[in-house]
């Protein structure tokens, strides 16, 4: 199963406030042999969600530039899209996998987005 253009969401109702925490990795281009190349193709970051209170992972193309953000720097996606993965195990059956991507990673402006209050008292 794969959907042919992923699922838009509103990034600010799904995740809230994201706060940059680190890069995870970058994905390289394989050759026609298969053999790793030293072109980038994507970087996956690790992102503070304040909505979900725990981290998520975006993956966006090198083509976005390298992104060098501070930790706990207001960030937001580009055009957010949630697509799947889908596969089958002889078996055990089909599993399921999902991923978050985007065009770009930004800074934001903290006026832009309200934090939702960690340590509420009533």
């Amino acid at each position: 199963m794969r959907l042919a253009k992923g699922i838009a969401l509103d990034s600010i109702k799904t995740f809230g406030a994201l706060k940059f925490s680190a890069m995870r990795r970058e994905r390289f281009i394989n050759d026609d042999e298969g053999n790793q190349t030293t072109e980038i193709s994507e970087r996956t970051f690790d992102l503070k969600s304040f909505e979900k209170g725990k981290m998520i992972q975006v993956s966006i193309p090198a083509t976005a530039g390298e992104k060098k953000f501070d930790y706990n720097q207001l960030v937001e996606m580009v055009n957010p899209v949630i697509d799947t993965v889908a596969s089958y195990e002889f078996g055990a059956g089909m599993s399921v996998a999902w991923y978050l991507k985007a065009d770009d990673l930004i800074p934001v402006n903290h006026n832009k987005i309200q934090e939702k209050p960690t340590n509420e008292k009533k």
